[in-house]
């Protein structure tokens, strides 16, 4: 009797869309990755972690920005 496999859980943790997003913010995803991204059930996981990145790099950058400029 052969045994038919589970179908795999293709869920994807918050590291793993930190990094792909972080990837991707830097446009060098792999595009296998980018496959994996696309076929969640759910892109809300990405859109927020993405909008905290572009959020802290615009705080980084006028941080740095209010540092190098005397006042």
């Amino acid at each position: 009797m052969k045994r038919t496999e589970e179908p795999k859980d293709n869920k994807v943790g918050i590291l793993e869309i930190v990094k792909s997003v972080f990837a991707a913010m830097f446009g060098v995803q792999s595009d296998k990755n980018r496959q994996r991204d696309f076929q969640q059930a759910s892109m809300v996981p990405y859109i927020v972690v993405g909008v905290v990145f572009v959020i802290l790099f615009v705080l980084g950058l006028i941080g740095v920005v209010s540092l190098i400029t005397p006042s």
